[in-house]
């Protein structure tokens, strides 16, 4: 199959709007027929079957006809993280051979850069009014070129798109995404989650990443639906259009909802439409679950997934019982597990390792066997994540196996630490790592950021620890930061806390 089919199908429904942009209403029509102009674009530079395309483009229209025009000619899509470092972005490039670059003017600076550093890119379109030098007009080249174009009928198990995840050292890891892993999470987020076919849906997330890639597949599933697509998280304009397109579903990563907690001005917005507020990409401490529910009524479904499985493979009911803190039970069709360190199932209640199953497992990270091999085992991803299942069967992550503090041989899961510090009235964000120490080997450090208008000194937030966390778990070291360095969704980058 190709994943591509799903938006075509939605076309079968009839023409209507399916698509918001900055003011602008597209049709599920009209999109489709851009994508196929572009994909006759792409045949005429080159592209062929096979070859990867990269996108290197903020949340528009463009990024996804271009998802689209790249799969219907059986291409595989390769999107780029746009605030990565230039050295990386070069790599990527490198690393795929891609003979094309789909971008944006404002990455222009990056896109040269990177292209000084791949011989292999010959064309870069770019999005906008403006045709920089050394670049081929997107706009100009779609409207010239033909909409008659048939896609490629591609294997189940062939590479619909190359998502690159960073890693805790060295460059990313491509991850190998086959066109049905891609429509099976699809598939089970409908069975799961049953959206009326008519939500009208949000998207903030980058549509560069897994979790944004997934949620705009199972769009495709919703044929008389709406999307509304900002380009990136702006608070206000968020709280804006949730009340003027009555937005009934959105995902959100826990920093969001941390800013929509904090901001003064909430209650002037009406976001009473809301009955879906996903979330996922990091943990969401239970301190801003309960707060979200008290000040805007709203149970927040908290979830889970990898790039490596898809980006979507478990989630907490939707209708039906909510536990806070916890990533849910898999979706139809998913299996996961808690395992020891040679792989074997632990009993309910017992922490170990997360591993999952099932047709939306990567094929394996692009390039790299032994990579691959060291965390597919026998059909089943090690997916790093240590955590325990219930009695009623829902999973919970206590932390990273990377980031486990092994203090004096005792294990100590940061999260268990930042839940903690959440409960501190005054402090919005919390990260904890493991720092070196001559005494226990590793130590306790902690950062936090503020809530709005908020001022707290170390001693306050390090003598609410003493009164809060037993002896051995009390940080050695608070440090408070005005903010915490974050990923492009919004996770926090402990790498770079570690760094401090």
């Amino acid at each position: 199959m190709n994943i591509a089919e799903l938006a075509v199908k939605n076309i079968e429904m009839g023409e209507r709007v399916n698509y918001i942009f900055e003011g602008r209403e597209y049709t599920n029509v009209e999109m489709d027929q851009a994508a196929r102009k572009l994909g006759n674009v792409l045949k005429q530079l080159d592209v062929k079957r096979g070859d990867r395309v990269i996108l290197q483009l903020p949340n528009c229209p463009e990024i996804i006809q271009a998802f689209q025009a790249v799969w219907k000619i059986g291409a595989v899509a390769v999107p780029i993280n746009y605030m990565v470092s230039d050295d990386v972005i070069g790599y990527i490039y490198g690393d795929t051979k891609a003979k094309v670059v789909i971008s944006a003017p404002e990455y222009l600076v990056k896109v040269r850069s990177a292209r000084a550093q791949a011989l292999d890119v010959k064309n870069v379109l770019m999005i906008g009014s403006e045709q920089p030098e050394g670049c081929l007009s997107y706009a100009k080249m779609v409207e010239e070129a033909s909409d008659i174009l048939e896609y490629v009928e591609t294997e189940d198990d062939e590479l619909a798109s190359l998502v690159y995840t960073s890693g805790t050292t060295g460059f990313p890891k491509g991850v190998m995404q086959t066109h049905y892993g891609l429509y099976y999470v699809a598939m089970k987020m409908k069975e799961t989650i049953q959206y009326p076919s008519d939500l009208v849906y949000l998207v903030v997330l980058p549509l560069c990443h897994a979790f944004g890639i997934s949620t705009m597949m199972y769009a495709f599933m919703r044929p008389f639906g709406k999307i509304v697509i900002m380009r990136a998280f702006n608070l206000e304009q968020l709280l804006s259009n949730i009340q003027k397109y009555k937005i009934k579903g959105m995902a959100l990563v826990p920093t969001m909802y941390v800013h929509m907690l904090n901001y003064p001005d909430a209650g002037k917005y009406d976001l009473t439409s809301l009955e879906y507020c996903m979330s996922g990409s990091a943990p969401l401490a239970a301190d801003t679950w309960n707060r979200f529910k008290e000040k805007f009524g709203k149970e927040i479904i908290e979830g889970w997934g990898l790039t490596e499985a898809c980006g979507n493979n478990s989630l907490n009911p939707v209708r039906g019982l909510k536990k806070v803190g916890s990533i849910g039970k898999p979706l139809a069709g998913i299996e996961i597990r808690i395992c020891d360190e040679k792989g074997k199932e632990v009993p309910q209640g017992q922490e170990g390792e997360i591993v999952i199953r099932g047709p939306m497992v990567m094929k394996g990270y692009w390039g790299k066997l032994e990579a691959t091999a060291e965390v597919i085992k026998d059909g089943w991803l090690h997916t790093g994540d240590i955590g325990y299942i219930d009695a009623d069967g829902y999973f919970f992550i206590t932390d990273r196996k990377k980031d486990i503090i092994i203090k004096g041989g005792e294990n100590i899961a940061p999260r268990s630490i930042e839940e903690v510090l959440y409960r501190h009235p005054k402090v919005a964000e919390a990260a904890v790592v493991g720092v070196k120490d001559p005494v226990y080997g590793e130590d306790i450090k902690a950062f936090v950021t503020l809530r709005t208008s908020e001022q707290a000194t170390v001693d306050e937030i390090m003598n609410y620890c003493k009164a809060n966390l037993n002896r051995f778990r009390i940080p050695k070291q608070i440090v408070i930061l005005p903010e915490l360095p974050k990923n492009l969704v919004g996770k926090i980058l402990k790498k770079e806390l570690r760094k401090l």
